[in-house]
């Protein structure tokens, strides 16, 4: 059944509907419309799904490429800080022996 046909038959159900009491009288014309309804709604919320998926499949590698230049960064500036300390250690043991050779 195409598209098409399932909105006439649908336009057609809903039509019938509105012109009598079928819905409140009959239990299974309420359950087979009910389910056309629940039906239309996992349709719709599957969709939506599908498309957060497509973006988020489309962002992620960017996200990832930026969070791994990002980590490259901070282990640089990790190598820069370390490297600053060792040698503010190594400029204070210079001055302890200044300050040692000032005092004789």
């Amino acid at each position: 059944m195409t598209d098409v046909e399932k909105k006439v038959m649908v336009r057609l159900c809903a039509k019938i509907l509105t012109e009598t009491k079928l819905y409140d009288t009959d239990m299974e014309v309420r359950n087979l419309i009910d389910w056309i309804c629940v039906s239309e709604q996992i349709k719709a919320n599957n969709n939506t799904i599908r498309n957060l998926t497509g973006e988020y499949k489309k962002i992620e590698p960017d996200c990832r490429e930026g969070v791994r230049t990002q980590l490259e960064r901070m282990k640089e500036l990790c190598k820069e800080r370390n490297n600053l300390y060792e040698k503010q250690n190594d400029l204070k043991g210079q001055k302890q022996k200044i300050e040692k050779s000032l005092e004789r």
